[in-house]
């Protein structure tokens, strides 16, 4: 049973829209937080009542240990959500948070609650496995990562009582998303848009189109000149992709 005190450990509203016909979820990339979506829930606010994940491990959760796996996760963030379907939801995952989208939707879906669109971005499919083990580097080792990737505040990254702080959830997400298996013919009934960049070391545009399979719906797909964090790039074009979708 959904209860309000975890669904409040969960979701971050920003700009609450009491008057919004839909609803759009955004769920973080490894290592990220909530307020990474604070720009988007501004810009769609009048459209949309956006929410964000708060996994936990960072800011106002980092009392909590991190999940290290996508199963338990998308099993808490699915039971937090369950209190949010009375409106039509899109979810909006960047890197893990797209395979946690994904995972979420298949629950809800069980349940006659699934997502009416879902966007993964930057993140290959789920049936296109690369061995990866940066949850089995020492902490050099994650920073370096996290530098190379081009997604964490400089201010984080060259503040290190605040680093030690968060390398423990970071280290988590990254088991999660790197131990992850997808059941065997994974799919959702929701329609899937992908969204990519042409330069991303860790999504190829093949493996990009290979979600196409996992959804029994329509497919997209669109691609954005960068890396792995074109979207901080290409902020508006993303966001004028969800309005686009968000007013339809």
């Amino acid at each position: 049973m959904t209860t309000a005190a975890s669904a409040d450990l969960w979701v971050r509203s920003y700009h609450p829209a009491p008057a919004a016909r839909r609803r759009l979820v955004c769920f973080p990339h490894a290592g990220g937080s909530a307020s990474f979506y604070f720009p988007v829930s501004a810009a769609l606010s009048e459209v949309a009542d956006v929410i964000a994940l708060q996994y936990p491990g960072r800011q106002d959760r980092h009392t909590e240990r991190g999940i290290e796996t996508i199963g338990e996760m998308a099993d808490r963030i699915a039971e937090a959500l369950r209190g949010h379907t009375t409106l039509p939801l899109t979810f909006f995952g960047h890197s893990m948070g797209a395979v946690l989208a994904f995972e979420v939707a298949r629950r809800l879906e069980k349940d006659g609650q699934a997502p009416v669109h879902v966007f993964a971005s930057g993140r290959r499919a789920p049936s296109r496995f690369r061995p990866e083990n940066v949850h089995q580097r020492d902490d050099g080792g994650i920073i370096a990562e996290m530098r190379k990737l081009s997604g964490t505040d400089p201010r984080v990254l060259g503040d290190e009582e605040l680093l030690r702080m968060v390398l423990p959830a970071i280290r988590s997400d990254y088991t999660a998303i790197e131990t992850y298996r997808p059941e065997a013919g994974a799919q959702i009934g929701s329609p899937i848009t992908v969204l990519v960049g042409d330069d991303d070391p860790r999504t190829t545009l093949d493996e990009a189109r290979a979600w196409e399979p996992h959804t029994l719906g329509s497919f997209d797909m669109k691609v954005f000149p960068g890396g792995h964090f074109y979207l901080t790039d290409h902020a508006q074009d993303v966001i004028a992709v969800l309005k686009e979708h968000l007013t339809s």
